[in-house]
């Protein structure tokens, strides 16, 4: 599990990195999924607070502190679910689980631009 907390402190600090110098990429937002892989495919085991899963939905609560990082994540997680359709439930479902806000609801039909 430490091995795991290592892999998601890195892809966060990557997709800081890639923020900050403007060339924001949705591979960066979503590699913080892969950690969840199992819950948005199968339906379990539900994630909680500290597991590998919530420290990445932690990682992108702290990404989309502001409006424009927002919406670019939020863009991204809209393609996301859009790919993933039958899973769209457990992926939107996922913030919940960790007790994190986005500032957002993943769904299909959010307005990333608000």
């Amino acid at each position: 599990m430490e091995n795991q907390k290592m892999k998601i402190g890195v892809l966060f600090f990557l997709t800081l990195a890639s923020l900050a110098f403007g060339i924001p990429e949705c591979s960066s937002v979503t590699s913080l999924f892969f950690s969840c892989s199992t819950f948005i495919t199968y339906g379990t085991p539900d994630p909680y607070p500290g597991s590998p899963c919530c420290y990445a939905m932690t990682s992108l609560d702290f990404i989309s502190e502001s409006s424009s990082n927002r919406r670019f994540v939020c863009r991204c997680l809209m393609g996301l679910i859009t790919t993933y359709n039958p899973n769209a439930t457990a992926i939107s479902s996922l913030p919940g689980f960790c007790g994190v806000s986005l500032g957002f609801t993943i769904d299909p039909n959010t307005d990333c631009n608000l």
